[in-house]
C-alpha cells in the first residue's frame, strides 16, 4: 500500500511539474508575442506622429547627462610663503577701506532694492554697475572699487571677491588678501 500510495504521489508530482512548465512556456510566448506586438504599435504612432514630438518622446529615454558639480570642499590651502606681501595692483586705498566700500555699495542697492543682488561675483557685479530695475550704478572705482576683464568685482590685488548670501539682506563678502589664495589667515572678511 505505501508503494503504490508513493507511486500515486510521484506521478501526481510529475504531472503537475510537467503542466506548470507547460503553462509557463505557453505565458513566456505569449509575453513575447505582446511585447512584440506593442513595439509595433509604437513604431507604427511614432511613423505618423509630428516630427517634434518623435524628437521629444526621443530626448525622454536619451541617456541622462552627466550632473555638474556647483559646490566642492576647498582643498586644504598651501601656507603662503614668508616675505614681503604682494604690492596693490589696482588702487592705493586701504583694502579694508575698498573692502568696506563693497560692503557698503551692496548695502546700498539692499536698501533700495529691498534685497540684495544674487548670484556670482560676476553676475552681482552686473546688478551693481547699472543692470538692474532703475539702472542705477552703486560701483564707484574712485572708491577702489575695480572691475576686471571677466565682469567680476575684484580685491587690489586683483583678485575676484568672493559673495555668500547669508540672507535676502545679509551678504558676508571675502577677500583673497596680499597672498591672493582664498581661505587662508589673509584674507579680509565683511559682512
Amino acid at each position: 500500500m505505501k508503494k503504490s500510495l508513493a507511486l500515486v504521489t510521484a506521478i501526481l508530482l510529475s504531472a503537475i511539474a510537467l503542466a506548470v512548465f507547460f503553462h509557463s512556456k505557453k505565458l513566456a510566448s505569449s509575453s513575447e508575442k505582446t511585447a512584440a506586438q506593442q513595439d509595433a504599435a509604437v513604431q507604427k504612432a511614432l511613423a505618423t506622429a509630428n516630427p517634434q514630438a518623435v524628437a521629444v518622446i526621443a530626448s525622454n529615454f536619451a541617456a541622462p547627462l552627466p550632473q555638474t558639480i556647483f559646490y566642492s570642499v576647498p582643498r586644504k590651502p598651501p601656507v603662503a610663503p614668508a616675505g614681503k606681501p604682494a604690492p596693490l595692483e589696482y588702487t592705493n586705498l586701504a583694502p579694508e577701506l575698498v573692502l568696506d566700500n563693497v560692503r557698503s555699495a551692496i548695502h546700498n542697492y539692499g536698501s533700495m532694492f529691498n534685497g540684495n543682488p544674487v548670484g556670482v561675483n560676476s553676475e552681482i557685479t552686473s546688478q551693481l554697475n547699472g543692470h538692474n530695475p532703475k539702472q542705477a550704478n552703486f560701483i564707484r572705482p574712485e572708491a577702489g572699487m575695480r572691475i576686471n576683464d571677466r565682469g567680476e568685482l575684484v580685491d587690489p590685488w586683483g583678485t575676484p571677491y568672493f559673495f555668500h548670501q547669508l540672507s535676502g539682506t545679509e551678504m558676508e563678502i571675502r577677500s583673497a588678501g596680499p597672498d591672493k589664495i582664498m581661505w587662508t589667515a589673509d584674507d579680509l572678511v565683511t559682512e
